[in-house]
């Protein structure tokens, strides 16, 4: 498969992912072929509410406590700006540091939004108040407060992010009196336990602050 036709199914797969799922059991398995890639995207449940949950991306090492993202994580959002390109988000929210607003910002210019700084702090709020607005929802959030994130708002979160793990879409649908459905994608440069694809092989300065946010 090319490149263009692996982006234009992984396009489509989140599409039929979120939106078949407003019609299934939250154990639902899916299957993707060829002739699901030509389907029109089926229109959700006015009340639902879809939710696309990503770490930020690589971050850069420039000896500070807010870096900047990498060249990698910068190609990782481009990477999930295509395959999220037939997505209309609604909202945006992203926590108050330049990695994690760095990958939320193509989404919101995109979409036409401003997007909301959250307290990675106050995930149980932030939950609450997304569960509570229908529309399709970005956040980008961090290795240590994203599985928490899909926890609150009822999902599973699956295993914990690895330091260096920077490929985890996850996608909720939550509808009214209905279990929230998690699906867990990977996307552009895959994960590999010990490799540093943002080029910070070896570096220690990022991680002195263990309950931060990372």
């Amino acid at each position: 498969m090319t490149r263009n036709r692996f982006a234009k199914a992984s396009r489509a797969l989140c599409w039929l992912l979120a939106t078949a799922a407003l019609g299934s059991s939250p154990d639902a398995a899916f299957a993707v072929s060829p002739a699901w890639m030509q389907l029109p995207p089926a229109a959700p449940d006015s009340e639902a509410v879809v939710v696309y949950l990503v770490r930020h991306a690589e971050r850069a090492e420039d000896g500070t406590d807010d870096p900047p993202l990498a060249l990698a994580g910068q190609i990782r959002v481009r990477q999930l700006l295509g395959m999220l390109a037939d997505v209309t988000l609604t909202h945006v929210h992203t926590s108050d540091f330049k990695r994690t607003r760095d990958t939320a910002r193509p989404f919101a210019e995109r979409a036409g939004v401003e997007y909301a700084i959250y307290d990675p702090r106050e995930l149980e709020a932030l939950a609450t108040e997304i569960a509570a607005t229908p529309g399709r929802h970005l956040v980008a959030g961090h290795s240590n407060t994203t599985p928490q994130l899909v926890a609150a708002l009822g999902g599973n979160p699956s295993d914990p992010i690895d330091e260096l793990e920077y490929d985890r879409l996850y996608i909720l649908v939550i509808q009214p009196d209905k279990p929230a459905m998690t699906t867990l994608l990977r996307f552009g440069e895959p994960y590999v336990e010990g490799q540093d694809f943002g080029l910070r092989a070896g570096s220690t300065a990022l991680r002195s602050s263990p309950r931060g946010p990372r």
